[in-house]
């Protein structure tokens, strides 16, 4: 009846509908093109096509009544003309050619073909069965929402974030079969679904490109067009009226997805991650420092963190008098039951009734205040810090300064996101820029524990985030493991030849010592040098060399444990990708590609489930050696 003929069905994992009706697919959760839907049981495929393509339906219906005839009388050798003057031969009910003299293409993904070269015709579904895919697992355990960066082209082929991100999915779902084969087996995981973030079409339909393009030199045009649509995006986004539009558009397009998935989904009990690229990232991670936690959620950190911190806050307090010389004092502040908490919270008033004479009062309230300029801190913990100071002025620009954000009203989600994934991200560089020499290691965001920083070693836009933390300690990022269990080849060959080299010359520079020494050394009498003389010598001359032959840090594989402050859970926050043989020949040449890259990465979507699963409690099959 009419119901059946207005069935709508779900296709590519929910995100689209197929009107039936109208042969027609429409997207769930973005904007796009409607596209066709056909069915029918005829195909063709031609030499350098890598799948069957439907005919149309109407042109199967012809092709069929054409085959039944045949089959009927058995006369076979059958010629059928199509609309558009191609030639099919029906030779037998095996041997069917399509000839498509004129070289074209169409929608479905079929490729130009010679001058008359025919293509194979295929009538139903029983040898290409394999061909066609079995679709996604129907339960969905995570939601990650995409955002993109700077243009409307997220990747060297300029194809839109929609595109990026369907490849995105697609590498996940076979990350899952090949390293999550036994949770899947067991039916205890399903899948994760990826869904994009578009916010560059909502900033540039505000009519500012007819703005730019009154202004816009008509010189090297394309180039020109191409800086105002993706380079301008940066400028934007520092503009507080702009940054505006920017913010609002990200949150409220994650907060309708969000709804809309629930409303698709209403058994959806899992989290919620979101991903940020590029631009994108900087501008997420913007938003979550500007959320707000809940008031229980708040009272209950503040209370577990203030037993574990108090004595030492104590100490803290007497190593800062020690370092400004102020050791007398330490009494008073221990009297007072003074911790650093406390401290950043007196003003001069409170220092003065202490009995802190004025010399000293200056020198703790600059510390305090160059302390303040150092550190990254939550939306208006700067007036909390200091809630009796008549200095607000100071108070209200080190909250703006520093966070160095452009002055906005940042939305709130409707979630609280589980893990945040930056992937070549300028984030570091932003902090830096807008004066932000540390970050506080105590420092968390309100409502998101978790926070990954992946790029690839030869990203430009790129930075790294856990120097902020730990300024005073070199050390390299996490190397992101190979998803088939093993570094790349060139990079166990490079560190095996850096090895060789370190070896080579502590050798070398051994012999030469141990030469010199005996060519510097003075004689002695022969009846004073025994047999255990020598050797003792000699030990001792070898001693110094056995020290050096340890490679450097930089080719151990072991990673020593390094405290990054609680922004990851106290977790590693940096991970670099492996390079590719072919880009470790010329690093700026691929510099470009090392930023377009994270949507085919299998070992970037790797860690991605990794940690999402992992705060389920489901782990690799297998350990990927390197991981942490």
């Amino acid at each position: 009846g009419r119901d059946k003929d207005d069935l709508v069905v779900p296709a590519s994992g929910g995100r689209y509908d197929v009107h039936l009706q109208k042969r027609q697919r429409l997207a769930v959760y973005w904007e796009e093109e409607v596209s066709e839907v056909r069915r029918c049981t005829w195909f063709y495929k031609g030499d350098k096509d890598n799948k069957y393509i439907p005919y149309s339906e109407t042109f199967s219906e012809e092709l069929e009544e054409a085959y039944r005839i045949a089959v009927t009388l058995d006369e076979w050798k059958k010629k059928l003309e199509s609309p558009s003057r191609e030639v099919i031969i029906l030779h037998n009910p095996k041997l069917m050619v399509h000839y498509h003299p004129v070289a074209s293409s169409d929608d479905w993904g079929s490729t130009p073909t010679e001058q008359g070269r025919p293509r194979t015709v295929k009538r139903g579904v029983e040898n290409i069965a394999a061909e066609i895919p079995n679709g996604e697992p129907l339960q969905i355990d995570h939601l990650v929402f995409v955002v993109h960066g700077i243009g409307p082209a997220c990747d060297i082929r300029f194809r839109s974030i929609v595109q990026c991100v369907n490849d995105f999915r697609n590498v996940s779902l076979n990350m899952l079969q090949a390293h999550f084969r036994k949770a899947q087996e067991q039916q205890q995981i399903g899948r994760v679904e990826f869904l994009p973030v578009n916010w560059h079409s909502s900033l540039h339909s505000t009519g500012v490109d007819v703005d730019l393009e009154r202004i816009t030199l008509p010189s090297i045009n394309r180039l020109r067009h191409f800086i105002n649509d993706t380079i301008l995006d940066v400028f934007f986004y520092n503009s507080s009226t702009y940054c505006q539009t920017i913010v609002d558009t990200v949150a409220s397009e994650m907060n309708r997805l969000y709804q809309l998935f629930l409303q698709r989904n209403p058994l959806f009990k899992g989290g919620v991650s979101i991903a940020g690229h590029s631009l994108g990232s900087l501008i997420l991670f913007d938003l979550l420092t500007n959320q707000k936690a809940a008031p229980e959620e708040d009272e209950h950190g503040r209370e577990g963190s203030r037993t574990t911190s108090s004595s030492r806050g104590v100490e803290e307090v007497k190593e800062m008098l020690k370092k400004l010389e102020l050791s007398e004092y330490c009494d008073v502040f221990e009297k007072e039951r003074m911790d650093r908490q406390a401290l950043f919270l007196c003003t001069e008033k409170n220092l003065k009734e202490m009995g802190i004479p004025l010399g000293p009062r200056m020198k703790i309230l600059h510390h305090i205040s160059s302390r303040r300029e150092m550190q990254v801190s939550e939306p208006g913990s700067a007036s909390q810090r200091d809630p009796d100071s008549t200095d607000n002025g100071r108070n209200c620009q080190y909250r703006d300064v520093g966070l160095g954000q452009v002055s906005a009203n940042y939305p709130q989600l409707d979630y609280k996101p589980t893990i945040f994934f930056a992937f070549g991200s300028p984030i570091g560089m932003f902090l830096t820029v807008r004066g932000v020499k540390r970050i506080d290691p105590n420092y968390s965001l309100p409502t998101c524990k978790g926070f990954f920083n992946i790029f690839h070693p030869f990203d430009p836009v790129a930075y790294r985030i856990e120097p902020m933390i730990v300024p005073d300690l070199e050390f390299e990022p996490m190397l992101l493991p190979h998803h088939k269990g093993r570094k790349r080849m060139h990079l166990e060959l490079k560190e095996g030849l850096t090895r060789m080299s370190v070896d080579l010359k502590n050798n070398l520079l051994g012999s030469l010592r141990v030469a010199w020494q005996s060519f510097t050394r003075a004689p002695l009498p022969a009846a004073a040098s025994t047999d255990a003389e020598v050797e003792a010598e000699a030990g001792a001359e070898k001693q110094p060399d056995t020290k050096p032959e340890e490679p450097p840090a930089a080719v151990k594989e072991e990673t020593p444990l390094i405290n990054v402050g609680r922004l990851n859970g106290g977790n590693r926050i940096d991970y670099v990708l492996q390079e590719k043989p072919i880009e470790s020949f010329n690093e700026y040449l691929f510099a470009l590609q090392g930023h377009l890259c994270y949507w085919e990465s299998e070992d970037t979507v790797l860690l991605v489930l990794k940690e999402i699963y992992q705060t389920q409690g489901i782990a690799l099959d297998q350990p990927l050696p390197g991981s942490q």
